[in-house]
């Protein structure tokens, strides 16, 4: 089923993206003019380990969540609706994973729709019913298909970059008189990519929200329910703050990828990488009144 094109949606994502690059432009000039070669070997070195982690993302980030991937012997429902789900989104079917935990959560991780996995909750399995949980992997695959994990890398490297030269900042300028013209430039490049990491840091996270809303117009494209994951995200959002605090709070950098986010507080809620629930609800139910009329 495919649902009309969400040109609004489209539009904000193009133009978050569009003022990223931008931003991006004139960092990248900033630094130039300012640390010179000392950019260029931060640069490449960095590079160098985003790429590798890039590479191992659906690796790294299954064991850093304490996620095991597990066979269609042991799980053959959650199998099943997965690989039944992957046919209706014409994707090759993800490696599965299971975490043992309370917390109803799912996430899907992978550089590219050949390597990507899809894990879910213990806590989760037991929430929601059959059609909640399709709604919920469905999600996910939606993300998959959307390649939102290798967009939302793209787009946080650079914020990444400004966010380590603030932070050690110091290493840059060892080599430099402080009181004369290179103290000065490092100075000016600190401050630029202070600056450029709070914006970014805004827009990236606007970015991640736009997003879910696409993998939840994906979603219902995919089931062709979307009263199903409203139901589960009603259900998840409700217990969410019920689970103990120490149970995977520790991974809320996770947050862009999970289905629903884990709180952190008023300014993780105020700088949250998903919309609220209520409004990713809405549109559900107006997707559902469009299959209806249909």
């Amino acid at each position: 089923m495919n649902w009309q094109a969400d040109w609004g949606l489209r539009f904000r994502m193009f133009l978050t993206m569009f003022l990223l690059f931008a931003l991006y432009i004139v960092f990248a000039g900033v630094l130039t003019t300012y640390m010179g070669g000392g950019l260029i070997v931060f640069a490449m070195l960095f590079g160098g380990m985003s790429l590798v982690q890039y590479y191992f993302s659906d690796t790294l980030t299954l064991k850093s969540m304490g996620a095991k991937t597990v066979s269609a012997d042991e799980y053959p429902q959650l199998h099943g609706s997965i690989e039944r789900l992957s046919q209706q989104a014409d994707l090759p079917k993800p490696k599965v994973a299971v975490i043992d935990s309370n917390v109803p959560n799912a996430f899907a991780t992978g550089r590219n729709q050949q390597n990507a996995a899809v894990a879910v909750t213990t806590g989760l399995m037991r929430t929601l019913d059959r059609d909640e949980l399709d709604g919920v992997l469905a999600h996910e695959l939606a993300h998959v298909k959307n390649r939102d994990m290798m967009v939302m890398t793209i787009a946080s490297f650079l914020s990444t970059i400004a966010f380590m030269i603030v932070r050690w900042g110091a290493f840059f300028g060892g080599g430099h008189n402080r009181g004369g013209k290179g103290g000065a430039g490092i100075m000016v490049a600190i401050l630029v990519s202070l600056v450029v990491w709070i914006i970014s840091y805004l827009l990236i996270r606007a970015l991640s929200r736009y997003r879910e809303y696409s993998a939840d117009r994906g979603a219902a494209a995919i089931t062709g329910n979307p009263s199903a994951l409203a139901s589960a995200l009603m259900k998840i959002s409700g217990q969410m703050d019920k689970v103990p605090k120490e149970d995977m709070r520790e991974e809320a950098e996770m947050n862009a990828f999970f289905i629903i986010p884990i709180k952190s507080g008023i300014v993780g809620q105020l700088f949250s990488t998903h919309p609220p629930t209520e409004k990713r609800i809405e549109q559900l139910r107006q997707l559902e009144g469009e299959l209806a009329a249909s």
